[in-house]
This record gives structure tokens, C-alpha cells and sequence, in this order.
């Protein structure tokens, strides 16, 4: 029974922890719960009344979320410098909230002013946050001049409690988080093994879901693995660790794509384009039983199962886990693999390749381990790995690179900051029409819809969202006001619960977040007294106009189109696919190591930039169906090509371990096509009259001096596999974007 409640508990954790990576979402809402609770604890134990008790939750709320660094240290400094922020927020709302014309234009200044702060990093937005949101408090609350002292005590109280709830109660360390997204990690793995083990065993009309389903676990993989290594400079004792585990997680990661490609690959009757896995709603190639005899089938299914329990079992193993590892592990020698097809025997090579990284990946996170039921196969394995984790040390230069602010960032800022400006002095305007008093409602949702946006497109899809979880949210508000009436006690209970599940819910969803916020907010003004039917329809007016006004704004106020950001966007990726892709042959060719992770990195993150950017494109509601089409097959492509250089870029680091891998002087100007077509397309998205065709020819292998059938003995049939592929993607990125295309005459 015990170890039945341990496996219960276990599948519980690894759900968790798969479904939110690092916990950040569940840390988020009981950070914020549990501030507001000690605040209304301390205020109530001290006889404030339901006013002041108010403004207490919503001041404790903004003094939790608004402080964003990673360094508890500088979450001190910025948590202690916002409380006079507050302080000298609420004196001005207090005092100007009666005087209409000087009143809206200091409001205008202020936001103005918090969002400009943006360009001085995550203090300045925080200190932002806190300036306008505490300015808005003192408006719901109805502060005026008499009120300031009990209202400076009650700030007081509740950024206290935040630090206390931020440091001691739920405390994060970065090597604490970086623990708990490293358990991500591997629960995700394990479902990706796990949706393989279903596509293997999916019928034809079970193949698009299994597919769908080996789709989404590829994409939530590789986001966690992002998070990771955006974390591992705080969360590791010294750059040494630091780098073996990017170099872990990495290797991880390709692995296990390229195991779901090539499995696919083996039941499709012609070749999958890694494409199918990054394109969403590409339906599967038509699929078969597996080629070859039934044992293979079966034994392939058993080993699947064997890689899983590799990947989410903790700690030793024992006896029985050194077997199914070693087992494994003998698939990476020919000899060892199962009588088949070679496209199924590829997919047992792939299997042998993800349990090394696996085994890669426990080391570097677990320390040493058992070595003692080590096969041949295994012991090997472990001398690649302990070769590669010498070759990572020696490799470490003491040399750092300032961390400098784009100059192209401050324009952004200040443009942004006087659209919010413009946009809140016409929601000012036309809220006092609406009403009198309530008018605040929207200057906060024009304020919103421009937080983490960039472009018309954007802030039009997050009015809409914000828009639709209002009126929904309305709707539940009026529900939950009729049930609670009277209890106070009972209201405050139930906008703790709909504050926690407004902070779970905002990553996933927006409009979720403005659902929940409305209810709370329904929730409020029955503890003011001041609910009524008129107060929430209101409510939707206002925040119809506040979306409508960011807007009008956005468009009419130094406007930065969608088309434009994205283009600006794409040249970015390309770019930098650019580098990676040149670096990384460069390496393979015998050229000097090079920093290949980090470049790897940088185009993820400028690629995860263009994905935001393109939502207004791809949302299920634009009018524009061949340009969501044609969007969403580019970005798909830019993940096929994002890929296939992440491997070319894993294989170079393994040139000074890997005696199978050698540098091939040939590879340059083989690849030399690829680069210059990449550039080629980058020019051509950032000027229009640009007119140089995108080049094709003969295939990476016949370039080498092979029919592409060969092995070759100086380079790896992945290294040729891989830039063929990257080849044939960045020519399919001509037709979407107008770029001519060159055949070579025969």
C-alpha cells in the first residue's frame, strides 16, 4: 500500500511538474494569496475597516507581482524603494482626486512616466507597476486628504507582509527553481516517449491525434528546456556547471526529436518531412503497419517503454534499470541492432542515441553513479560523456561580455509610453462620459492591453481577449455577489480563490485572467457596497472603450504595424540562423570552436519573439485566412530549419571527443549555398527591391563528392541528413515570401 501512495504521489508530482515547469504558476498564485491573507489578517487583528481593508489586498497584490527580478536580493532593494513609491502614489491620488482637470493630467504624466521606466530594466518597470497601480487603488477606494494615515499604514502593512510572504513563507532560491525545472524537464521527456509509444501503435485514424499529440509534447519540451537556460547563470554554483547542463539538456532534447521524427519516418510509406512536427495541423503522412517482421515491432515497443522508465525514475535504479540502460545503450553498435528495415533500425540507432543523453542528463544533474553492472556499451558511453564534460571544462574562458541594452529598445519605450499617454487622455475623456466616478476603468484596461505588446496587431488581439473575460466575468460576478451578500468574511475567502486562479491562469490565458479578475472584482464592490447591475454593465462599457482608445492609439500615435514587427522580427531569426548554421559547419569543417549553445540560444529566443508576433495573424478570428495560412507555414519552417541547426550545432561541440566525428574541409563549401541563400532571404524581407534569386542545385551528399547514398567515413550520415534538410527548408522559405528562386540549367 505504501508503494502504491508513493506511485500515486509520484505520477501526481511529475503531472505538476509537466504541466508547470519550475511551479512558477503555482508559486505566482500562493505568493500572492498568502500576502493578501497575512495583510488582511494584520489590518483586521488591528480594527481597520473593510475600506481600508480593501485597499490592503489590492496594495499587497501589486507588491507581490510587480516585482519580477530573479536575484532575491534585488527583489529586496526594488520591494524596498517601491513602498515610498506607494506612499507618494496614494498622497497624489488622495489629493488630486477631487481636483478633475489637474487630477486626469497628472494621471497622464504618471503613466507616462511608469512606462517609460521600462527602458531602466525590471526595477523600472516594477517601480512603474507600483506608482500607477497604487494611484489606481486610491481611486476604487475613494481616498481623500483625511484618510493619507490610515492608508500609509496600511501600505506599509501590506508590502511588509509581501516580503515576508516573497522571502520566508514561499521562498524561491534560483537553485531551488532550477531544481524544480529540471524535474520538468524530465517529466515532459517522459511524455514525449510516451506520445511516440502511441504513434507507434496508433491506426490510420488514429494517427493525426497521436501525431497532434507528439507535436505538442516536442514543442512544451523544448519551451522547458528554454526556461532552463534562462535560469542556469543564477541557478548553478559556477559557469563550468552551468554549461554541461545547457550541454545535457540540449543533447536531450535533439535526441528525442530526432527519435519521433525517424519513428515516423519508419510507419509512413515515404519519408516524413520534419515539418509535420512543427507545422500545427499538418495532417500525418499516411501510415501503415511498421516494415519488417512483427518481432521488431514488438521489441521496438519494449524498449520505448524502457526509455521512458529511464527518464522518470529517480534516484539509483538498481539492478533492473543497469539492464534496461544497458540494453539501451547497445543499440548505438550495428551489430547489437534487431534483424529489419533500415528505416526501422534508424529508429533503434535513435533510441540507443536519446538513452546516452539520458544517461548524459542524470549525470550532470545527479552527480556519478553506479558503474559497477556497466556493459561494454554503457562504459563507453560513459568515457564519450566524461570526454565531452573534460573538453566543456578545459573550454571555460574567463572572458565576459557586457551586458549592454540594445539602443534600438529605447526608441521602442518612449514611443510606447507616449501611445499609452494618448490612449489613456481619449479613455479619460470619454470614461467621464460614461461616468463620473468609474471612468478609472478605462485608463486601466488602455494601460493593460499595451503591457508586453508591440504592435497594432497585438494590442487589438489582447483588447479582444481582455474584452470577452470581462463580459464573462461580469456575468459570474453578478452570480457570486447574489450567493456571499453580506458575508464579509466569505467574500474576502472567494477573491483570495479568484486571485489564485487569476495568477495560475494568466501564462496560459488572458482572457481567463480577465474573467477572474471581473469576478473578483464583483466580489469588491459588494464588500464597498457600492454593487449594483449598473456598476458591472459599466464596467464592460468602460473596458470596451479602454481597448477601443489603445487602439486608436496604437494605429494613429507613431504606429508600428504587425507586418512590420514581424518582418523586423524574421530578419532577426534569419540572421541568426545565419550565424549558427555558418558557425557550426565552420566548427565541423576544422574551423576554431566557437560558443555554438549560446548561438543556438539566441536564435530560439528571437524565434519564440516571432512566434508572439505572429498571433495577431494567426488568431482563429482574423478575416485574413491566406495570411494566417501562409504565417503560421513560415514559422513552421523557421522551427524545421531552428532544429536541424541546433543538431549541427550539438554535433561540432562532440569534434574534440567523438573520434567518429571528424572535421571534413569540405563541408564549407558545401554548405556555403545554404548561408548565402538564408542571407539572401533576410535581405529580401528587410528590402523589398531586393531581386537576388534563392539558389538550388545538386544535393549536400553529391556536393562531397558521394551519390547520397554512401557512408561516409570523415563525417557522420547525420551532419549530411541535417543539412540536406536545412537546405531544403530554406528554399521552401522562397515561395511564402516572394523570393525569387534560381534553377540551374541543365
Amino acid at each position: 500500500m505504501k508503494a502504491a501512495g508513493r506511485s500515486v504521489r509520484t505520477r501526481l508530482r511529475d503531472h505538476l511538474a509537466a504541466s508547470d515547469p519550475g511551479l512558477l504558476r503555482l508559486t505566482a498564485g500562493l505568493r500572492t494569496v498568502g500576502a493578501i491573507a497575512l495583510t488582511l489578517a494584520v489590518l483586521a487583528s488591528a480594527g481597520f475597516d473593510v475600506t481600508h481593508l480593501v485597499a490592503g489586498a489590492m496594495a499587497a497584490m501589486v507588491a507581490t507581482f510587480a516585482i519580477r527580478e530573479k536575484q532575491r536580493g534585488a527583489q529586496a532593494v526594488t520591494l524596498a524603494v517601491g513602498l515610498p513609491v506607494a506612499l507618494v502614489s496614494v498622497s497624489l491620488g488622495a489629493v488630486l482626486g477631487e481636483r478633475v482637470v489637474v487630477g486626469d493630467a497628472f494621471f497622464v504624466v504618471l503613466i507616462f512616466a511608469a512606462v517609460y521606466g521600462r527602458r531602466f530594466g525590471d526595477r523600472g518597470t516594477a517601480l512603474g507597476l507600483i506608482g500607477f497601480q497604487v494611484y489606481f487603488v486610491s481611486l476604487f477606494v475613494g481616498a481623500s486628504p483625511a484618510q493619507l494615515p490610515g492608508l500609509w499604514a496600511v501600505l506599509a502593512v501590506a508590502f511588509a507582509c509581501s516580503a515576508l510572504v516573497r522571502f520566508a513563507v514561499v521562498p524561491v532560491t534560483p537553485a531551488g527553481l532550477l531544481l524544480r525545472l529540471r524535474t520538468a524537464f524530465r517529466a515532459r521527456l517522459g511524455r514525449l516517449v510516451s506520445a511516440q509509444l502511441a504513434l507507434l501503435d496508433a491506426g490510420p485514424d488514429e494517427a493525426d491525434k497521436a501525431l497532434e499529440d507528439m507535436r505538442e509534447g516536442t514543442a512544451r519540451l523544448h519551451e522547458t528546456a528554454l526556461m532552463i537556460q534562462s535560469r542556469l547563470e543564477e541557478g548553478t554554483p559556477d559557469e563550468s556547471t552551468a554549461r554541461l547542463v545547457q550541454r545535457r539538456i540540449a543533447d536531450a532534447e535533439i535526441a528525442a526529436e530526432r527519435l519521433g521524427l525517424l519513428l515516423l519516418s519508419a510507419r509512413s510509406a515515404q519519408r516524413a518531412d520534419t515539418l509535420t512536427l512543427h507545422l500545427p495541423g499538418a495532417p500525418a503522412p499516411e501510415v501503415g503497419r511498421l516494415p519488417g517482421p512483427d518481432e521488431a515491432t514488438a521489441v521496438l515497443r519494449r524498449d520505448l517503454l524502457a526509455l521512458r522508465a529511464l527518464v522518470v525514475r529517480t534516484g539509483a535504479g538498481g539492478t533492473g534499470v543497469a539492464q534496461l540502460r544497458n540494453r539501451l545503450l547497445g543499440y548505438r553498435d550495428e551489430e547489437n541492432l534487431p534483424v529489419a528495415t533500415p528505416a526501422v533500425r534508424d529508429v533503434f540507432r535513435a533510441v540507443g542515441e536519446t538513452a546516452r543523453a539520458v544517461m548524459g542528463l542524470r549525470i550532470a544533474l545527479e552527480g556519478p553513479q553506479d558503474e559497477s553492472d556497466d556493459s561494454p556499451a554503457t562504459a563507453r558511453s560513459r568515457e564519450e560523456l566524461d570526454a565531452e564534460d573534460a573538453a566543456i571544462d578545459a573550454g571555460e574562458e574567463a572572458e565576459t561580455e557586457a551586458a549592454e541594452s540594445p539602443k534600438g529598445l529605447r526608441r521602442p519605450t518612449t514611443r510606447a509610453a507616449v501611445q499609452v499617454s494618448v490612449g489613456s487622455a481619449l479613455a479619460i475623456a470619454g470614461g467621464e462620459l460614461l461616468s463620473a466616478h468609474r471612468w478609472y476603468w478605462a485608463v486601466l484596461t488602455c494601460w493593460i492591453v499595451f503591457i508586453n505588446t508591440a504592435s497594432t496587431g497585438e494590442i487589438l488581439v489582447k483588447g479582444y481577449r481582455r474584452l470577452l473575460g470581462t463580459v464573462f466575468g461580469v456575468v459570474a460576478g453578478i452570480l457570486l455577489a447574489a450567493l456571499v451578500g453580506g458575508h464579509t468574511w466569505t467574500a474576502f475567502f472567494l477573491v483570495l480563490v479568484l486571485i489564485f486562479a487569476m495568477f495560475y491562469t494568466a501564462p496560459l490565458s488572458y482572457t481567463l485572467m480577465s474573467f477572474f479578475v471581473t469576478a473578483m472584482l464583483g466580489l469588491l464592490y459588494t464588500l464597498l457596497h457600492t454593487y449594483s447591475w449598473e456598476v458591472l454593465v459599466l464596467r464592460v462599457e468602460e473596458t470596451a472603450l479602454g481597448a477601443a482608445c489603445g487602439v486608436v492609439a496604437a494605429a494613429l500615435v507613431l504606429p508600428v504595424h504587425t507586418d512590420r514587427r514581424t518582418n523586423e522580427l524574421l530578419v532577426t531569426v534569419l540572421e541568426r540562423l545565419a550565424g549558427v548554421t555558418e558557425a557550426a559547419v565552420g566548427q565541423l569543417s576544422g574551423g576554431p570552436a566557437g560558443d555554438l549553445l549560446d548561438k543556438a540560444r539566441e536564435l530560439d529566443q528571437a524565434l519564440g519573439d516571432l512566434r508572439s508576433a505572429t498571433q495577431p495573424l494567426t488568431h482563429p478570428v482574423t478575416p485574413l485566412r491566406a495570411r494566417r495560412t501562409n504565417a503560421r507555414y513560415v514559422v513552421a519552417l523557421l522551427e524545421t530549419c531552428a532544429y536541424h541547426a541546433r543538431s549541427l550545432a550539438a554535433t561540432a561541440e562532440l569534434l574534440p571527443t567523438h573520434p567518429s566525428i571528424a572535421a571534413d574541409p569540405r563541408l564549407r563549401g558545401a554548405a556555403g549555398r545554404t548561408v548565402r541563400n538564408i542571407v539572401t532571404i533576410a535581405d529580401r524581407v528587410a528590402d523589398e527591391d531586393v531581386t537576388v534569386p534563392v539558389e538550388t542545385g545538386p544535393s549536400i551528399a553529391s556536393l562531397l563528392g558521394g551519390d547520397g547514398t554512401a557512408r561516409y567515413g570523415r563525417i557522420t550520415d547525420r551532419v549530411l541528413r541535417h543539412l540536406e534538410r536545412l537546405d531544403e527548408a530554406v528554399v521552401g522559405l522562397a515561395r511564402p515570401l516572394a523570393v525569387p528562386v534560381k534553377t540551374p540549367d541543365r
